[in-house]
């Protein structure tokens, strides 16, 4: 059984959909630093999904830092990014380009789009 959950949604990449359900399962508390992520094969086997896939799902959460492998041991939950909150905060930059593009793409105004984000931001525990 996995330590996440995830319904799936057509037209969506499915590994962009793990990626973001794993990550948001760290956010949320259900995968906590330093607990084991289930291997490439069980990940594939669990979600129905091609193994080359779960392996790009495994790889790139382990190049964003989210992921970490011990050889021997597995895969684990990384401890949050460290460094100044400065540098943490750039890591959301591309992200936050993109809200902000599709924002207004949908006419949305700035106030919208930060009560947005604030009643998500309560949605998660403080870690």
């Amino acid at each position: 059984m996995l330590p996440f959950t995830i319904v799936f949604k057509p037209g969506e990449p499915v590994y962009e959909q793990v990626t973001y359900a794993v990550k948001r399962a760290i956010a949320t508390g259900q995968l906590l630093a330093g607990s084991r992520f289930p291997a490439v094969r069980t990940l594939s086997q669990e979600l129905r999904i091609n193994p080359n896939t779960a392996h790009k799902v495994v790889a790139s959460l382990t190049a964003e830092g989210v992921l970490l492998v011990h050889p021997g041991i597995g895969t684990v939950v990384a401890e949050p990014a460290s460094g100044s909150a400065a540098d943490r905060a750039a890591l959301l930059n591309d992200e936050l380009e993109r809200l902000v593009v599709e924002a207004r793409r949908l006419g949305l105004d700035e106030e919208k789009v930060l009560s947005a984000v604030r009643s998500h931001w309560r949605k998660f525990p403080k870690s």
